[in-house]
């Protein structure tokens, strides 16, 4: 078909767009004048403070006020933290300590941050309330397993890190949280009635479009019970009818990453962009590895799919006018953010608050730290957790209880310190866990993850996450050499 400029324009005004590098390439640059609506920065695109701010700069300066975006949770999930891990606890902490008010200023604190480096769109908080133990893709970013505190903790996030003139946005919609499979690899299904499905996984949604979010990223989930077939992304029913219709949604809607297998491995990513936009989706989050060529391929399939009429011109233009709506709040909300100090400390304070003690916890002489491997996420990446900056003798090692007895003799005459990381997760785990117990019943486990398993002896510590924060205050706790953080990048 010939080269329709108004049109490329309009499906470029959809496209949140990644790339390869440090500095935005030609064609990132180029896109975005071209109506490209913003991009989504990932760990390959971030090399310190400095960096970010000036890279973020030369994209601000490309256009009008583009969407500069990434995925900053605090807590496990952290861009800007993933060299040492976040200034900020994560969202399972703040739901143990149950202070709205403390994840307000949390939240707030980090869009300040953000904002600092150029940041105006945040892909978070996830509001998915976490009941599947076994959940691999939410666990720690989940405020926790009941609704109505999920849901207040949902409003304080998003009106925190709005205050700091950061756009939020509210995930996974309908919700994610009872799923025991990994959208990034599979479609996952949940098999609940509609009734339950409203009074727990959209009552945080709820909540979090009545504090104003500006935009809801949607889920790429089955949920029969809500009506519909296939991934919600490209469900009409439950963007428009539900999302838009009985919750009153008015802002941008954002697709999670479209080159997960669970919305285009079977599709591809240009034509499953297509029913996504075609189904209520405004902005298309691509993904981490979506580059040049590919951004063209799919930019091309939205033109095509107006002039074979499978995608109304109308619902293209009604994207491009909530996604330029978007940017229109971004840019106000600039000149009256909240002014966050630079160093206000709450992470640590709300890590602090969050830890939990079961059993009694001696002083420790000479603690040898033992910390249990786990698999880092796809939503986590590769950051560091552990207590290994703040104690001198730490080994990390596979989970397998074959370790047991020598992790004991070399523990000899001193006190021992198990760290773990969602251990009711891992058999190897527990029973490596349990094996040095029965050995030394009066060691200290430390659960960086969920504390949903717990063994039968010595005292347990729960820091409700694996951020910098939550492990420097169980460094604490337990008398590690640790001194005033620093208060530079997360």
């Amino acid at each position: 078909m010939p080269y329709d400029p108004t049109l490329a324009r309009l499906a470029n005004a959809t496209l949140l767009v990644p790339f390869e590098s440090y500095q935005a390439p030609r064609w990132v640059l180029d896109g975005l004048a071209d109506g490209i609506a913003g991009v989504c920065l990932f760990h390959n695109n971030l090399d310190g403070p400095e960096q970010v701010a000036a890279l973020n700069a030369s994209l601000a300066e490309a256009t009008d006020t583009p969407l500069i975006s990434l995925d900053e949770e605090g807590g496990d999930v952290t861009r800007i933290g993933q060299a040492r891990g976040s200034d900020y606890p994560g969202n399972a902490a703040l739901g143990a300590v149950d202070d709205p008010g403390l994840t307000r200023a949390t939240l707030r604190s980090l869009g300040g941050r953000l904002a600092e480096l150029g940041f105006n769109l945040d892909l978070a908080p996830s509001v998915d309330v976490n009941v599947a133990d076994d959940n691999p893709v939410i666990g720690t970013r989940s405020f926790g397993a009941d609704a109505a505190l999920v849901a207040r903790h949902a409003a304080a996030a998003v009106l925190g890190l709005q205050e700091a003139g950061v756009a939020a946005c509210a995930k996974h919609f309908p919700g994610h949280g009872a799923t025991s499979q990994d959208s990034h690899h599979v479609l996952p299904r949940v098999e609940a009635d509609a009734d339950l499905l409203r009074r727990r996984e959209l009552l945080p949604f709820r909540a979090a479009v009545e504090a104003g979010v500006r935009s809801i990223l949607t889920a790429h989930i089955e949920m029969p019970g809500l009506g519909g077939d296939g991934p919600a992304t490209l469900t009409p029913h439950i963007l428009n009818d539900l999302l838009r219709g009985e919750l009153g949604f008015t802002g941008t809607v954002v697709s999670d990453a479209m080159e997960m297998q669970g919305v285009s491995g079977r599709i591809g990513i240009p034509e499953a962009s297509v029913r996504a936009v075609a189904s209520g989706v405004d902005l298309l989050c691509l993904g981490r590895f979506v580059y040049a060529d590919q951004v063209e391929l799919v930019r091309d399939a939205l033109v095509d799919a107006v002039h074979e009429g499978r995608l109304p011109a109308e619902r293209l233009e009604e994207a491009a006018a909530r996604n330029a709506e978007l940017r229109t709040w971004i840019r106000e909300s600039a000149s009256r953010r909240a002014a966050v100090p630079e160093a206000d400390g709450v992470g640590l304070a709300g890590a602090r608050r969050a830890l939990l003690v079961s059993g009694d916890l001696p002083p420790l002489n000479d603690p040898y730290v033992v910390e249990v491997d786990a698999p880092s996420g796809m939503a986590v990446g590769e950051v560091p957790w552990g207590l290994g900056p703040w104690f001198p003798d730490v080994e990390r090692v596979s989970p397998e209880e074959a370790h047991a007895e020598r992790l004991a003799a070399g523990a000899r005459g001193r006190d021992l310190v198990v760290v773990v990381r969602d251990a009711h997760r891992y058999p190897g785990t527990q029973a490596l866990v349990s094996r040095l117990l029965s050995l030394r019943p009066e060691a200290v486990v430390v659960e960086m993850g969920l504390p949903v398993w717990r063994p039968g002896s010595g005292t347990h510590v729960s820091t409700y996450g694996a951020a910098h924060v939550n492990g420097l205050s169980a460094a604490e706790l337990l008398g590690g050499a640790v001194g005033v953080p620093s208060p530079g990048g997360s």
